[in-house]
């Protein structure tokens, strides 16, 4: 039996499991990766602490499953489009002036460049058509530019600028390729006018990026599902893997969880793409769409071509933080009446919700949430944007916080209808 190997890194924790040929699951296993934050926006993680994770995860996977390595055929990785920095002898980088070389990561949802961000959205490019009018501080490009003035010493010392994904493929084989994924989304290539937008680069402060060709942040970039290279000797050891296993190109965490969704066969359904979006739900939520055409809107990253399906454009609206919201908004109290009770937080707070009413809704008339913890991803675009919630008590109760979890729940909904409406209104017929 042939068994394919797929990891995602996360925000908080790196994935792997084991699936046959139909897909059913034999083997899973994860490991939880700490992250530092700190004063204006800052998150960070280790590559080696993520890579060390992305290694316990697959062992662990392999032993659940009782499956000897030589039967692995194919391994994918996907991951948060988190920007790592390594060395020319392949070290980590740190990120932060201030720590040491451990924190090289600069996670996706690190909002230190907010102002790099803004002058980047000022340029009035053509890039910026392809990411729904404004440079987001979550892509790479501002992370670059903050660096670049903030952190000298590293930026002379990085030899490479990898989206997480890439840097993945990287250490499991020695490749210097990046996904088209990755790239276009996140890095402002584009491959239907040549890749790198090389007077971008040069009038926005990033003219060294130029002058060394793109080496930094990659010159050779590979569709989805291509062919990364074999597992090198040292990654096959540190995985319990076979030396010379295919790896495929990356896609960030989302854009795989599309993939699978969006052409998914559902009952009594035309399969039009354009009545489809595919809704990933995490720290962030993604609405991914697809269209055979490109389509501009404001507020909604792309379009991008091909980088989630080749041959087709790609819409990607987005809420920042519409899983860390819901958690912000359940209790210490909560989670440790659930646990009394053998119960997730989410099974105690329904529940409470049924038992005070029918019609739960209702409840919540007069509560009212905005839930932009780190701004408005999509369709606003502002990452200024600050969270709101009003309708506070004293009450400290079950019921209380069930009915506060409801307004954020609700929040995020009509966050992501918010979304889906914009969308519809530039050629999308989504139900």
């Amino acid at each position: 039996m042939s068994v394919y190997l797929g990891v995602d890194v996360g925000t908080g924790s790196a994935r792997a499991g084991l699936f046959n040929e139909s897909g059913r699951n034999l083997g899973f296993g994860d490991k939880n990766i700490q992250m530092w934050t700190g004063p204006g926006g800052v998150c960070e993680q280790s590559s080696r602490e993520i890579w060390r994770a992305v290694c316990f995860a697959v062992r662990k996977a392999m032993r659940e499953a009782s499956m000897p390595p030589e039967r692995v055929v194919g391994i994918g990785f996907d991951a948060a489009c988190s920007m790592a920095v390594v060395d020319a002898a392949g070290d980590p980088v740190g990120v932060n002036t201030n720590e040491s070389d451990e924190r090289s990561v600069i996670v996706w949802m690190d909002h230190r460049a907010a102002k790099e961000a803004e002058e980047l959205s000022a340029s009035g490019h053509e890039v910026l058509k392809h990411v729904g009018g404004t440079i987001s501080p979550e892509m790479q490009l501002p992370k670059l530019l903050w660096l670049k003035r903030n952190h000298p010493e590293a930026w002379q010392r990085a030899a490479h600028f990898f989206d997480l994904g890439d840097y993945l493929t990287w250490k499991a084989t020695g490749s210097l390729s990046r996904s088209s994924c990755a790239v276009v989304c996140k890095w402002t290539h584009l491959p239907h006018k040549g890749g790198w937008q090389e007077d971008f680069f040069r009038s926005n402060g990033l003219e060294d990026i130029a002058d060394e060709g793109f080496e930094r942040i990659g010159n050779d970039v590979r569709q989805i599902g291509a062919l990364a290279g074999g597992l090198s000797e040292k990654a096959a050891s540190e995985l319990g893997l076979i030396a010379g296993t295919p790896v495929g190109t990356s896609l960030i965490d989302a854009h795989a969880g599309g993939v699978g969704v969006i052409g998914a066969e559902v009952p009594g359904s035309s399969g039009s793409l354009d009545r489809r979006l595919a809704l990933i739900a995490g720290t962030s939520a993604c609405h991914m769409a697809c269209s055979a055409e490109p389509r501009f809107i404001e507020g909604v990253w792309g379009p991008y071509p091909e980088a989630m399906i080749p041959g087709l454009w790609l819409n990607e609206g987005g809420q920042s933080t519409a899983g860390a919201a819901i958690d912000r908004a359940i209790s210490r109290e909560t989670h440790e009446a659930a646990t009394k009770q053998g119960k997730s937080a989410y099974e105690l707070l329904n529940s409470t919700l049924h038992r005070l009413s029918d019609q739960p809704a209702v409840l919540t008339k007069g509560m009212h949430f905005l839930p932009y913890l780190i701004g408005n991803r999509s369709p606003r675009a502002d990452s200024s944007l600050s969270a709101v919630h009003s309708g506070f008590g004293l009450d400290r109760s079950i019921e209380a916080n069930a009915v506060e979890y409801l307004a954020m729940m609700q929040a995020v909904c009509l966050g992501t209808r918010h979304i889906v409406e914009e969308m519809n209104a530039a050629g999308y017929e989504i139900d």
